[in-house]
Order: structure tokens, then C-alpha cells, then sequence
């Protein structure tokens, strides 16, 4: 069911989040979408980051290219990026919002796979202009030169007619084809990393294993790094080669997909594994499911965010006196440090 060796040689990240912190400032009060969020991506691996929906992972992720939505706001932490062609690190929280260094990093370094193409597309502009517009701020081509780049690319991500849907608008296409015109997108700067906002949950099984296929296939031609965001534990298994488990706005377990799968240490982590369906539940018993339900970011636990919903919590844990941490209990394999004492 995993994929691919899973051994990792020791390298620098191309990108380190730690301990990032992203607060919505509302009428009701604060929002703590994200609280203390910390993962590296390695060059030419793919992260997933896997969560039950509304723990904070595209809130995250977003926060990358500096695209947290108002009222919401980076209020610690910091982003390193490591792919400047000038081998130079970046410190992503440290940039203008609005600035030509960020406008440079978005498309043309790190670009981003949106959940949904037809509410990201402009619906007023053929989806083939979008990305010869693209083309043209990252990599200096005149317009000819793009429109030729704008089609080769189309070829590459398996649009079919690809003259013919440089020409129409999001509308006009299938759910299938505005994924593919938006992969085009995302990947036709060269960047080396891409943010995969669950590409593939709108779409049916047969296209969600194509655009699957896909991202795999230009992977291994273009040597990028991805983030592939999703809450689909078979999606994950797939295509991922590490794993961040998150929940609440804080990475709970961080491992090779393997270990993830074979050995996870994390009660939330085993929870949402015990959940996928089986084949072979030839008695058709009710699937386990996790008690309780994710507490609203306005009232975030003390200590343990998930010890609400631990099923052996420790003393300790219970009444909130053990911090959130990451250490690695195995060579590779983080896990949050409160789930030691539980069970």
C-alpha cells in the first residue's frame, strides 16, 4: 500500500517551519488556527499532512506564501526557505506581504495546487491567457514565448485537445481538465516546491488516481518537492514519502510513511488509521471512530490539545500540565511527548 524507499539520507530541508503560529483576531476573540506548527520538506520529497478537517493544515500551509487571509495574522515561528538559486536562506515571516521578494517566491519558487480550479481561475479570462500571464512575471518571456511554454505545458500534464482548452474558459472545462490547466499552472515556473491544497478531493476516484499519477510523473522529471495536504488516508499512503499528523494547529507525529502506517505512536494518529475501511471486515463491524469531537480553536485545551479525546490519558495529561513537544523516540520518527505517558 506505501510507496517508495522510505530510508532518508541526511540533508539540510529545503524548507523548515518551526514553531509557527497563525491567530485570527475577531469579534469573539482570538482564534489560534494554528499554535506551534513545526515540519521540514526535503528536496525532491513529498510531505503529506493529514488531519481531520478544520485542524489548521491549509491555514499552514498557506502561511508559506504569506496568504493568510484578514483578520488573520503570523504571530511567531518562522518559515526558512532553502531553494534560492543564490543558496540562500530566507526567512518567509520576515518578508513583505505585498513586497517584490514574497511576489517573487509565489509561482516562481513555491507555488500552490488550489482545492477547487473553478473558484481560482478568473471566470472572465481564457484559463490558457491566466497562465501565459504567469509565465511572463516569473520568467521574463514575451508573450509569444509563453503562449509556446503555455502549451507545451498542457501536453505534459495530459490536457487533451490542448490548443483547443487554451482557448476556453474554467467554465467550459471538466472538473478533471481545470485541475490539470491548474497543475500547468503551478508547475509551468519550475518551482521546487509545491503546495498540493487537497487537489483531488472534488474529483471521482478514476481522475483523482490520474491527477495522482500525474503529480508523481512530474516529480521524478522535474526533481520538486511537494506538500500534499489532504484528510484521505489512502491518498497519503500513495503518494507520500513522510508524514506530518496534525491536529489542532500542531504537528502530533512525524514519521516516514511507513512508520506512520506500521508503527504509529500518537492515539490520534492510530485513531484515524483504525478508521479506514477494510475489505476485509468480512462482518461487516462498525468501523472505530474517535470519541468526542475537535474543540473550536476559541477554546483550545491546556497542555495536551487532544487529551479530551485520548481514550488513556495520563494524570498528568488529564489535567493539562504536560506541554506540547515534538522528540523523536526513534531514528526519524517524532511524536508529541504526551502520548509517552499515555496508554
Amino acid at each position: 500500500m506505501t510507496k517508495k524507499n522510505t530510508k532518508i539520507e541526511k540533508q539540510k530541508p529545503i524548507l523548515s517551519v518551526n514553531g509557527l503560529k497563525v491567530h485570527f483576531f475577531t469579534d469573539e476573540g482570538t482564534v489560534k488556527a494554528v499554535e506551534g506548527a513545526s515540519f521540514d520538506v526535503l528536496a525532491g520529497r513529498t510531505l503529506g499532512i493529514v488531519e481531520e478537517s478544520g485542524c489548521g493544515k491549509s491555514v499552514a500551509t498557506r502561511s508559506l506564501l504569506r496568504l493568510v487571509d484578514s483578520p488573520g495574522k503570523i504571530v511567531d515561528g518562522e518559515i526558512i526557505y532553502r531553494g534560492d538559486a543564490n543558496k540562500k536562506e530566507i526567512n518567509i515571516t520576515s518578508l513583505k506581504t505585498s513586497g517584490s521578494d514574497i511576489k517573487s517566491i509565489r509561482g516562481g519558487e513555491i507555488s500552490l495546487i488550489f482545492q477547487e480550479p473553478m473558484t481560482s481561475f478568473s471566470p472572465v479570462h481564457t484559463v490558457g491567457n491566466q497562465i501565459i500571464e504567469a509565465i511572463k512575471l516569473h520568467k521574463k518571456l514575451n508573450k509569444d514565448d509563453a503562449k509556446g511554454l503555455t502549451l507545451d505545458w498542457f501536453k505534459r500534464v495530459g490536457m487533451p485537445d490542448p490548443e483547443q482548452r487554451m482557448n476556453q474558459y474554467p467554465w467550459q472545462l471538466s472538473g478533471g481538465q481545470r485541475q490539470r490547466a491548474m497543475i500547468a499552472m503551478a508547475l509551468c515556473c519550475d518551482p521546487k516546491i509545491v503546495i498540493a491544497d487537497e487537489p483531488t478531493t472534488a474529483l471521482d476516484v478514476t481522475t483523482q488516481a490520474q491527477i495522482l499519477d500525474l503529480l508523481k510523473e512530474l516529480q521524478e522529471e522535474n526533481g520538486m518537492s511537494i506538500i500534499f495536504i489532504t484528510h484521505d488516508l489512502g491518498v497519503i499512503a500513495e503518494i507520500s514519502d513522510d508524514v506530518s499528523v496534525m491536529y489542532l494547529g500542531n504537528i502530533v507525529e512525524s514519521a516516514s510513511v511507513d512508520e506512520i502506517f506500521h508503527s504509529p505512536k500518537h492515539p490520534y494518529t492510530t485513531g484515524l488509521l483504525n478508521s479506514i475501511p477494510s475489505i476485509t471486515n468480512k462482518n461487516r463491524e462498525r468501523l472505530p471512530t474517535i470519541s468526542g469531537s475537535i474543540p473550536h480553536p476559541h477554546n483550545r485545551p491546556s497542555g495536551c490539545t487532544f487529551r479530551n479525546r485520548c481514550q488513556n490519558p495520563s494524570d498528568d495529561c488529564r489535567e493539562g500540565k504536560i506541554e506540547m513537544k515534538l522528540i523523536e523516540v526513534s531514528p526519524g520518527h517524532f511524536v508529541d511527548q504526551c502520548c509517552i505517558n499515555c496508554g
